[in-house]
């Protein structure tokens, strides 16, 4: 008896060997089932971060277009506003144009002759020439202030470009 309770307690033995390796198996193929649903689940994470990248990069280039036309835009502006500027005072300097002033007649007792016009009109308003140097620092004024007319709309076009 005492030999069939070797072979029993041998026996014994590799039963819980068996069962020890059958749960191994299981527990190792259910660590590898683990691994591979969490490796796709990286993989689908990854995969949304970079079309998510894709979109804000395709974003990014689309509003770098628009401030790059917006700004050409500016500079054409610009350009054109500083060569009529220019050119008025070019013909300010020529006296091809004078600038002048309305003058309130003779209920303020201002009793400045009005500059002669060819055509005029005998009841027109009366006028005064403004000095050369006088109208050369007002057309200066206005080409300051349509240059800053100018920036400002393009400073409104790149807020609203960003903003959106």
């Amino acid at each position: 008896m005492r030999f069939l309770g070797a072979f029993g307690l041998i026996g014994v033995c590799l039963l819980m060997a068996l069962v020890w390796q059958v749960q191994a198996w299981r527990y190792g193929a259910q660590l590898e089932l683990q691994s591979v649903r969490h490796a796709q689940a990286l993989s689908q994470q990854n995969q949304a971060i970079l079309h998510q990248q894709q979109a804000e990069q395709t974003k990014r280039q689309a509003l770098e277009q628009q401030l790059s036309t917006s700004d050409h835009q500016y500079i054409q502006e610009l350009n054109d506003a500083q060569r009529n500027q220019a050119a008025l005072r070019d013909r300010l300097a020529t006296a091809d144009v004078r600038l002048s002033v309305l003058l309130a007649t003779v209920a303020s007792g201002c009793t400045v002759p009005a500059a002669p016009s060819a055509g005029g009109v005998v009841h027109a308003a009366s006028r005064a020439r403004l000095d050369p140097a006088h109208a050369q620092r007002i057309i200066r004024i206005t080409d300051d202030g349509d240059n800053a007319l100018i920036a400002l709309r393009a400073c409104q076009a790149y807020v609203q470009a960003v903003a959106h």
